[in-house]
């Protein structure tokens, strides 16, 4: 039953990020049609924007960054603590 279980949860796995990646493709394959060039024939020139109108500053970053390290650690110590409280440990015999 386990390893029923084990290749149901693969292949879930693998379809989901198929879907993902299936719904993804057509924003990451889109491009703009090439400009009509004027009455001279020539293309204008693209009109570039700001790239950076605002953001989230350094600090901040740091400290999401931080609280996700202490997240990382914390659960990791939980998780190896119930594994070790679960471990079956023979007595030696006398």
């Amino acid at each position: 039953m386990n390893r029923i279980q084990r290749c149901l949860g693969v292949l879930a796995t693998v379809g989901g990020a198929l879907l993902a990646l299936a719904a993804a493709a057509p924003a990451a394959l889109a491009s703009l049609p090439p400009p009509d060039p004027g009455p001279a024939g020539v293309v204008p020139a693209p009109v570039v924007g700001t790239v950076v109108a605002g953001g989230m500053p350094g600090w901040q970053i740091a400290l999401i960054a931080a609280g996700a390290a202490l997240f990382a650690a914390v659960a990791a110590v939980m998780a190896d603590r119930a594994r070790a409280a679960r471990r079956h440990v023979t007595a030696p015999s006398a």
